[in-house]
Parts: structure tokens; sequence; C-alpha cells
């Protein structure tokens, strides 16, 4: 095909992101200097986000058969690279200055494999076909396994780290062994041509029925859906903050948005028994994720399994998929993001990796209010949010999903989607509490006194304001998701 310059523009957040790369590569090799690989972190990503307003002038426009740029791969591009730019300041915050105590280790590829991550994330949102999303997944995956084991002198992040890789080399093996089901079945790669030849059969076949459900065992694996969550309490455990925010984050809302654009552009995976299984997996995920929460003393377990259940609600609008379902899955992830980045945010401050561990015990959290008032409002925030309390973010995610699975009259899943809510709320509620207790006399971790001042402070307090605005006008988010509609291209 002829390449012009309309397909570069189209292309330009995913050039950028690689540049920076390189960018960075080459300055580590050249001379390790922490500020000067944040720096150029922060501004390839900057670019790279403004570098979607050209783009979006020129789409919907199929780059090459794996990749479709359009407003939605626009719209989710944009929430991977604001989220991966969140990340990078708080693993700024986390690593320490240049001068006196500081990570132990180079602390330069954290950021590289952090980049790498990001620009899978990108290839993973603008596929459109199943070789696009095989590379996008394992571009985004495979960096992740060092970042978990970044912290080497902790034998958890260790541990998390290989437990991450195994199970995810078995998620990727289940994929593929999918995708080749799926191929020989519909002779064709793409979304929208398996979509059409499948639907020209009637009836998918037993085979073509078993290469979805292998794919959607890989894909459910990388979204820690129920039974397939194991690995997300102790991998979020083990990661240093930052990087279990991402994890948290970009990683999931690029596979979540490759599944919607699959599940929507091929209209058979979504018929008869899968939608039925998608149904179970759902209802499992937020009992599941909200039960095993309740547990947790540990507040980056706890946030493992309230994201199980939170992509179990996401579930909800996935299977309604007519009406108000993307835009509901755009609005969700959105506030999901902000505030996941903002409660990890929290822990990140709190902790320093030269010091063992970081601070994630709940019981560290005790009485934090009486020493660092604004950022147990920045947490209080947060936890308002993901129990979906109107007048924050999350509400508005929550009341989304729900309009969607009334549109689908999907009564039992809204069932199980008010009660795992009202589960949460009290788990939420107890972190909150714990923040505003009486001081203990235990050895206790605190944020820097001037947290505020520095980069990852001012992001996190700008997190809280927006998830606090949207909650209350959430009007400019609802018009981006309007315009993030999904595109098909017929072959």
């Amino acid at each position: 095909m002829q390449l012009t310059t309309q397909h570069f523009i189209a292309l330009l957040p995913l050039l950028i992101t690689s540049a920076t790369i390189v960018v960075v590569m080459l300055a580590i090799a050249w001379k390790r200097n922490h500020s000067w690989t944040y720096g150029l972190s922060v501004l390839g990503l900057n670019l790279a986000l403004l570098s979607l307003l050209p783009a979006l002038k020129v789409t919907p426009l199929q780059v090459t058969p794996l990749l479709l740029v359009d407003n939605f791969a626009c719209y989710y591009m944009a929430l991977v690279l604001a989220a991966t730019l969140a990340c990078v300041t708080l693993i700024h915050a986390y690593l320490g200055g240049d001068s006196g105590k500081g990570y132990p280790g180079n602390r330069e590829e954290l950021y590289l494999l952090m980049l790498l991550s990001a620009a899978g994330g990108l290839v993973l949102v603008s596929a459109q076909h199943l070789a696009g999303l095989f590379i996008g997944l394992e571009l985004l995956s495979v960096p992740t396994y060092g970042m978990i084991a970044y912290a080497f002198f902790n034998k958890r992040s260790l541990e998390a780290g290989i437990k991450y890789m195994v199970l995810s080399a078995a998620g990727s093996a289940f994929l593929l062994f999918g995708m080749a089901l799926l191929y020989g079945e519909a002779g064709s790669l793409s979304f929208a041509g398996i979509g059409s030849k499948l639907a020209a059969n009637g009836l998918p076949s037993l085979i073509a029925q078993i290469g979805i459900g292998m794919m959607l065992v890989g894909l459910a694996f990388k979204l820690s859906l129920v039974p397939f969550h194991l690995w997300t309490p102790d991998v979020y455990e083990g990661a240093p903050a930052p990087v279990a925010a991402f994890l948290a984050t970009a990683s999931k809302v690029a596979v979540f948005a490759v599944l919607l654009r699959l599940y929507q552009i091929s209209p058979v995976t979504s018929s008869g028994w899968l939608s039925e299984l998608l149904t179970v997996i759902a209802i499992a995920s937020i009992l599941f994720g909200n039960l095993l929460a309740l547990l947790q003393s540990n507040i980056k377990r706890l946030l493992g399994y309230s994201s199980i259940a939170h992509f179990g609600y996401l579930l909800v609008a996935l299977i309604a998929s007519k009406g108000l379902a993307v835009e509901a899955v755009g609005v969700y992830l959105a506030t999901y993001v902000l505030t996941s980045l903002g409660a990890f945010g929290v822990i990140t401050l709190m902790s320093t990796p030269y010091s063992g561990r970081d601070c994630d015990a709940l019981y560290e959290y005790r009485g934090l209010f009486w020493r660092r008032p604004y950022l147990t409002a920045v947490l209080t925030v947060m936890m308002l949010s993901l129990a979906g309390i109107p007048l924050t973010a999350g509400f508005i995610g929550k009341f989304y999903v729900v309009a969607a699975g009334v549109q689908g009259q999907l009564w039992w899943l809204l069932g199980t989607l008010v009660l795992g809510s009202a589960i949460g709320v009290f788990y939420y509620l107890r972190v909150m509490v714990t923040l505003f207790l009486v001081q203990p006399n235990l050895r206790r971790h605190d944020a820097d006194m001037h947290w505020a001042q520095h980069a990852g402070g001012i992001m996190l307090l700008f997190v809280a304001v927006l998830a606090f605005f949207l909650g209350v006008y959430p009007q400019p988010l609802l018009e981006l998701v309007q315009q993030a509609g999904l595109v098909a291209i017929a072959h």
C-alpha cells in the first residue's frame, strides 16, 4: 500500500513515543542522569499527547492492514499516554532525587521499560487485526515483567515478577491458540473479516467458538477477571507502587479497548453462549473481587481485588453492546484511570524503595490526617470515587454502566452490580476511617513534608481536583466520549 503524509500524521503519537524510546536509550548510553532521563520521557509523552490533535484531523484512516486510527483509537491513546505520563512522574518521586538517599540500583531503565510498554498500548488500541493485537499485547506485557521485579532487593518484587511472567506466558499461549483456530475457520485475521466470514456461515462452528473462547481466556487474564485473577493481588503487592499504578491503568485500558473493538466489529463473537459465559465471568468478578477485598489489611491488595470488581462492572456495558455501551466504557475507563492513579499516587509518595517494602499496610495510614491533611484529602476523594459516591468522577462512570445495563435489560447483572457496590462502600469507608483515627505510637512511614511542591505531588493534587470536577461537571468528558465512536473498515 502507498503511504502518504496523512498516514504518518495518523501514526504521530506512536512514532513520537517510539522516537522518545530511542532518544532515552541513547541518553542513558551516553551519560546516566536521573533528572535528564525523566525530563526526556515527560517531554516525549507530552509531545505524543499533543500530536493527537493533528492525528484527529485525518481520522478515520487505515494505516496498514494491522492498524486503524479512528476517533476511538485516539481517545484510548490519550488515556494510555496520560496514565503513562502520570506514572512516569510518580517514578521520579519514588526513586528519589539525584543527591543523598535514593534507589540503590540503576534508575533510568525503569523509564525506558515504561515507555516501551506504553508504545505497546498505543498499538493495541488501534489494532483491527489479530496480528496487530498480538504484537501490541506482547510489547505491552514483556517490559512489565522487568518493571514489576525492578525493586530487586525486595523478594516480594522478584516473586511478583516471576509469577506475572509465567502466568502471562500461559495467557499468551491461550490467545495464540485461539487465533490459530479462528484463522483456520474464517480464513482471515482482520476483525471485520472474521466477523463477516463467520456471519456468512450462520452460527459459528464449534472450532470458531472454541477459538473465540480461548482468545477470551488470554484477554481475561490480562484484565484479571475471575477465574484468571489469581496473579493480581500478589503482583500489585510486590510491584513498586508506580508500576502497580501503570498495570492498573494504562495496561488494562489498552486491553479492554481492543476487546471492545473486537466485540463490536465481529458481532458473531457476542452470540449465544459467549454472552452467557461473559455474564458468568462478570458476576463472579464482581462478587469475588468485592468479597475478597473485604478481608484485606494491605491497601495494594485491596486495590488489586477492587480492580477485579471494577472490570466486572465494565463487562456489564460490554455485554449490553448496544446503545450507550461504547460511551459507558469510555466514561468508566476514564474515571477509573483517574481514581486509580490518585490512590496509587498517595501510596507512592508515602513509600521509599530504599527503606524496605512499600508503605502498603493499612495500619501505616492510621492517623495520617493529623500529619498530612492534604494527602489524606486526596486519598479520601479517591476512595469516594472508587465507591461511586455522587459528586465524584466514579459516580458518573457507574451511572453510565448502569444506564447501559438497563438499556440491554441485563437485570441479573445489574442486581449483582448493586450488591457489589454496596459491599465496596464498606471497605472503601474502612480505609477512610483509618486515616482519621488517633495516631498510634508505631514506627511509621510518612510522605515528605513538602510533597505538594514536587512534580509527583502537583500531579496528584491535579488528579484529585479533576476527579471532583468531573463528578460535579462531567460534560467535557461526555462530549469527548461521544465523539470516540467505533469505525469498521470492511474487508
